[in-house]
């Protein structure tokens, strides 16, 4: 795993670099953290797409980020992770002859009790929120080789530094706590994401994988985007005192973004926000051992392939 590195070029989060004629596609990207990601990418020049299941809300999504982003060209593609059978379909639609960058952005988070399965039979959580970016990558997998210097930027949270994986039952049959069960599905996605750079990496890959991460990002401390997000005077002023070591979800892009832009940005990499990693511009920080471990990434990975049904070997390692 690469190792925080001195940057030799100052980062400037309100001046990005152009990226005219890149293209890349965000995750769910009509809504929360995802949606500010869109909006800060569309204002490089980038063509930028919302997966996303809701054509309506993408919609206004869309027309939010147009109308603070003159000309912006900002598409949708409908994507439900949740349904692993879609994805390629899906893939297939984009119309693009290449991609950029990918930003594994989308997820949920189930509060309460019962245990919810997708289409597929997989928890919900797990299946959406790793076993679906899963699988997109392997569809993506020729758009991304097509690009100079594709990256796959997976959006990793602080709920997994506490979490370790249950390899004998990553699914949480046999104890669900909604809570514990969302950590380790973000770590599922980590670990993942960790791996996948390793094994680009010893195939001569120039497709990077890098995590970013948000810190503690607020729907209260984000500003307003209506219809997509409307944020109450009562609501800013109430959480103003947590605004002292937590941000808004505009914020809370800046990593992600810079893993999706800078140039120096390594593969392997963790990017999040610099003050105790919960708020303020981006910096390279240390992975915790848990989420980079190699026998647990290893691990994952081989039962990722069995309950997904893809193949990893447009990466030249298959078995």
């Amino acid at each position: 795993m690469s190792n925080p590195s001195p940057r030799t070029r100052p980062w400037d989060v309100r001046h990005l670099p152009s990226a005219v004629g890149k293209a890349v596609l965000v995750t769910g990207g009509n809504a929360g953290i995802g949606y500010f990601v869109a909006e800060q990418l569309a204002a490089t020049g980038a063509v930028v797409v919302l997966g996303s299941r809701d054509p309506a809300k993408a919609d206004a999504a869309a027309g939010s980020i147009r109308s603070r982003v003159p000309g912006a060209d900002v598409r949708h593609l409908r994507l439900d992770l949740a349904d692993l059978t879609s994805l390629k379909t899906s893939v297939d639609t984009l119309g693009l002859g290449h991609l950029d960058a990918v930003v594994h952005n989308a997820g949920i988070a189930l509060d309460d009790p019962p245990r919810r399965e997708s289409g597929d039979g997989h928890e919900l959580m797990f299946a959406t929120n790793h076993l679906g970016h899963f699988a997109l990558t392997r569809w993506l997998a020729p758009l991304l080789c097509a690009a100079p210097a594709a990256r796959v930027v997976t959006v990793g949270s602080f709920a997994a530094r506490s979490e370790r994986l249950d390899l004998d039952d990553l699914q949480s049959t046999r104890d669900y706590r909604p809570k514990r069960t969302y950590g380790r599905s973000k770590l599922a996605q980590m670990s993942f994401a960790f791996e996948l750079d390793r094994r680009l990496r010893a195939v001569g890959s120039t497709v990077l994988s890098v995590v970013a991460h948000p810190g503690g990002a607020l729907d209260s401390l984000t500003p307003s985007r209506p219809p997509v997000h409307v944020t109450t005077p009562r609501e800013r002023l109430r959480s103003a005192p947590a605004g002292l070591v937590v941000q808004g979800k505009d914020a809370g892009a800046w990593p992600i973004v810079r893993a999706v832009l800078d140039p120096e940005v390594r593969g392997g990499e963790l990017w999040g926000p610099r003050v105790f990693g919960l708020k303020g511009t981006p910096r390279c920080e240390p992975a915790l051992p848990h989420m980079t471990d190699l026998s647990v990434a290893t691990r994952l990975w081989s039962a990722s392939l069995d309950l997904t049904g893809v193949s990893d070997r447009w990466l030249g390692f298959g078995h």
